[in-house]
């Protein structure tokens, strides 16, 4: 059994713990409000962005001339897949659920015979070195940044549609976690480079109120301008739902480490007062059997 001075060290150690984590805990729960209105202040737009880019992208013949952005590679064999995570840890599985989407994804592709590479958004990302050390296509720096805004997520999309242009990669897929609440965090993938058109929301575009578009300049020089502003919203997008999944996710995490921390200090306290008894007890024995032999 552990002695008294051992025991008391372990309650003050623990104590300080708890005290640290209930102060994370405050800090995150008043970080997230601000963060989840800005999440989802920001889904209409991205959302309708995206539906215009697929009505417009499902118009558009695609030519030679057309924008590699719209138009792909003409390949499907390398994969880019972008893990947006957080630059700090003590965020619950928040970091490790990107994660592991993205590595189920990556493992799918391989299965089908692509060529799978990682570009790293965020610190906690870089775990992906110890699974594919030799697919890390690149590493952004983001942590001298206090506030992801829009111009970190430009410089990200920059740097995408910079590589895809030199022809290092055919398909981007972005990972990142969506905002439900503080104790739900939906990992999310979606295609980002070449632009995807899924089925029927052209559809639903084109027939909303069974109006007639006439789009001046026209589709293509729309496509041209948009584009690329298109991949910037989603990566901003991710940014603003990791910002607020972070948070939940810390808050949540915070708290059950303070109720963790609160039942050890319960039952280190009650191992410390037996283990108090015990010896007060050895010592009367000892000194009622001293008297007994005078």
């Amino acid at each position: 059994m552990a002695s008294l001075k051992a025991l008391k060290i372990r309650i003050g150690s623990v104590k300080s713990t708890q005290k640290i984590t209930k102060a994370m805990k405050m800090v995150a729960a008043a970080k997230l409000r601000r963060a989840q209105e800005a999440a989802i202040a920001g889904r209409p737009y991205a959302e309708r962005l995206e539906a215009v880019m697929a009505s417009l992208a499902s118009k558009v013949g695609v030519t030679e001339g057309s924008s590699k952005l719209l138009a792909g590679t003409g390949r499907d064999q390398v994969h880019l897949l972008v893990v947006a995570t957080s630059e700090r840890g003590l965020a619950g599985a928040f970091n490790t659920n990107i994660v592991r989407a993205a590595r189920k994804k990556a493992e799918e592709l391989e299965a089908a015979g692509k060529t799978v590479r990682f570009y790293l958004a965020g610190k906690k990302g870089r775990v992906l070195r110890r699974f594919y050390p030799n697919a890390i296509a690149a590493d952004h720096e983001l942590g001298q940044h206090k506030v992801l805004g829009f111009d970190q997520a430009r410089e990200v999309a920059d740097d995408l549609i910079a590589r895809f242009e030199a022809g290092e990669f055919d398909v981007a897929h972005l990972f990142y976690a969506k905002f439900q609440s503080a104790l739900v965090q939906i990992p999310t993938g979606q295609q980002i480079i070449p632009v995807s058109v899924p089925a029927g929301s052209s559809v639903e575009m084109a027939n909303d109120g069974d109006a007639t578009v006439e789009y001046e300049p026209d589709e293509e020089a729309i496509l041209a301008e948009l584009l690329p502003r298109n991949v910037a919203i989603q990566i901003f997008r991710a940014m603003q739902e990791n910002a607020a999944s972070e948070q939940g996710s810390r808050m949540t995490a915070m708290d059950n480490a303070t109720r963790n921390a609160g039942d050890m200090i319960k039952r280190l306290s009650i191992q410390y007062n037996r283990a108090r008894q015990a010896a007060i007890t050895t010592e009367l024995v000892e000194i009622i059997s001293g008297a007994e032999a005078l």
